[in-house]
C-alpha cells in the first residue's frame, strides 16, 4: 500500500511516502508557511515516486499536541486527500512519533514541544511505552513527573523534539544528573509517523476526528 504521511505539528514541515520500492522523505523549516508548502512537498514526493494521487491507499497526519495552526493545516490537507481519493485517514499523537526513534534508549525519554507561556507539551516514555498522560506542563512539573517515574536517581533522561533545547537548561538545573539532548531533536517526524501508521489497525479511520489540543488557543481564551 502507498502511504503518505504529513507532519505539520511544528515549524519543521516534513512529509514521507511509503511505496513498494521504499520510503521517500522531505523536510524543511517552514516557519508559518505550512499552508503554502505542504501540498507542494507531498506532490513532489509522488512525482519522484512516479505515483498519481489515485495510487495512494492511505494518508496520515499528526494528531497533536502541537501548533494550533499547523495541526489544523495538516488535518485539513489529510482530510481533503482522504475525501477526494476515498481512502482512510489515520492520525497519530505527535509525542508518540517523537519518542518512537528512542524506544531502545536505556532510560526515560521525554519528547517536548514549546507550548509558550513557560510550558511544554510533553510525555514520559520508557522502552517505547508511554508512562504519563500528554501534558501541558512547566519545567518544575516535568521534573516532578520524572522524579516519580525514575527507577533510580541514576536513570538516564533524554530530551527530544523541537522544545528540547529550550527545556534542557531549565530541567538540567532542577535535575542535573544524567539529562541529555537527542542530537536529532529538531528533525521532522514524518518517517516516524509513517512507521507508527503501519503498526496501526488498517480499518481504523480518523476522518471524522480532530487534533488533540491540551489548551485553548489564545484567540479562544480572549473570548472566554
Amino acid at each position: 500500500m502507498n502511504i503518505l504521511a504529513l507532519d505539520t505539528a511544528d515549524q519543521v514541515l516534513s512529509a514521507a511516502l511509503a511505496t513498494e520500492s521504499g520510503v521517500l522523505y522531505t523536510e524543511l523549516d517552514a516557519g508559518r508557511r505550512h499552508s503554502e508548502l505542504l501540498m507542494e512537498s507531498a506532490q513532489r514526493l509522488c512525482t519522484i515516486a512516479g505515483l498519481k494521487p489515485g495510487d495512494l491507499g492511505l494518508v496520515a497526519c499528526m494528531k497533536g499536541p502541537g501548533s494550533f495552526t499547523g495541526l489544523r493545516i495538516g488535518f485539513s490537507a489529510a482530510k481533503g486527500i482522504a475525501l477526494a481519493l476515498n481512502i482512510p485517514l489515520l492520525a497519530v499523537p505527535t509525542l508518540d512519533c517523537l519518542a518512537y526513534p528512542l524506544s531502545v534508549w536505556p532510560g526515560l525519554v521525554l519528547p517536548a514541544m514549546d507550548a509558550k507561556k513557560g510550558c511544554f507539551f510533553a510525555a514520559l516514555y520508557r522502552e517505547g511505552r508511554r508512562l504519563t498522560d500528554y501534558m501541558d506542563a512547566s519545567p518544575q512539573a516535568l521534573a516532578a513527573e520524572i522524579t516519580k517515574a525514575r527507577l533510580s536517581p541514576a536513570e538516564q533522561i533524554i530530551l527530544t523534539g523541537c522544545g528540547a533545547e529550550l527545556l534542557y537548561p531549565q530541567l538540567a538545573g532542577l535535575l542535573p544528573e544524567n539529562v541529555k539532548i537527542d542530537p536529532k531533536s529538531k528533525k521532522g517526524a514524518a518517517k516516524e509517523l509513517l512507521e507508527l501508521t503501519k503498526r496501526t489497525i488498517v480499518n481504523k479511520d480518523d476522518s471524522s476526528s480532530g487534533p488533540i489540543y491540551l489548551r485553548k488557543s489564545d484567540a479562544e481564551l480572549k473570548t472566554d
